[in-house]
């Protein structure tokens, strides 16, 4: 159940990331970024009453953390898509993002079978070649100094699993509550200082909607895998291959070519869940 609900995350997270893409070429990053997140928290708070537990502070606390850690990483990803090559930085935070709950995970004494650990290793093999758009002749070519800010970012949107997963087992999605709301409150913060417009257009309000519900989607199927006792190292693997459900969808609805990169990335994407899956 817990691989159901990883690889369930994977492709709602995908899927509301490339909403969010589409929503932010008709308004301003930050616009959608705070308003996904306020119609994602107001979902959530409707529907907590069915969804969500009994939680300590120690849960509100380390939702909270999620949350401020996970919004800190959006500056500076935003910041370095602006001043480096898109093609690299992508990849590179995205398998960042991957390895730091399977770091956390393996380090904290979760024991995994051989089969499972090839999985694990490969999945981060395809979040990287499905991540890159301009093939591998980019990632041959990109400078390590340039690579840093994408390495924090993906640190910090690794770290933001890592606390979730530190939630007791019976606080259902109670503690994405407060996640949520330290995530909104600080971008909020960030773009008032520096003056960026929060206000959507008409035409990019319903996908910003659509994305921020299917991003707390996402989010609560996570937190149900790590309840559900899947070891971090594997969950954070699964859910981090939601860049395969962005492509293919930009694949189908856009027609955006493929590049082989990005093909060998699905292919190995597909045997990573074989792996994970297979006893021993």
């Amino acid at each position: 159940m817990a691989v159901v609900l990883a690889l369930a995350s994977a492709v709602v997270y995908g899927a509301s990331d490339f909403l969010g893409g589409l929503a932010s070429r008709r308004a301003t990053v930050f616009a959608v970024v705070v308003l996904s997140q306020v119609a994602g928290l107001t979902a959530l708070l409707v529907l907590l009453p069915w969804v969500g537990g009994p939680v300590t502070a120690a849960d509100l606390g380390w939702g909270a953390a999620a949350g401020l850690t996970g919004s800190a990483g959006l500056p500076v990803f935003f910041r370095a898509l602006a001043a480096g090559v898109m093609s690299v930085i992508a990849p590179v935070t995205a398998v960042t993002a991957a390895a730091v709950p399977v770091l956390v995970g393996l380090l904290g004494g979760e024991r995994i079978g051989p089969v499972a650990a090839g999985g694990i290793a490969l999945a981060l093999v395809a979040v990287v070649l499905v991540s890159a758009e301009g093939g591998l002749r980019a990632l041959r070519a990109a400078r390590p100094a340039g690579l840093l800010p994408a390495l924090a970012a993906g640190a910090a949107f690794g770290l933001f699993f890592v606390l979730l997963d530190r939630t007791s087992a019976d606080a259902g999605l109670t503690p994405l509550v407060a996640a949520r709301t330290a995530s909104v409150a600080m971008v909020l913060l960030v773009a008032l200082a520096i003056r960026r417009s929060v206000r959507p257009t008409r035409a990019a309000l319903p996908l910003i909607v659509v994305s921020g519900v299917g991003d707390m989607a996402a989010n609560g199927l996570f937190l149900l895998a790590t309840q559900a006792g899947g070891p971090l190292a594997i969950t954070g693997a699964l859910s981090s291959l939601y860049p395969v459900s962005t492509v293919v969808l930009a694949q189908l609805v856009l027609r955006e070519r493929l590049v082989p990169a990005q093909l060998s990335g699905l292919a190995a994407a597909a045997a990573t869940v074989v792996l994970i899956t297979l006893p021993g």
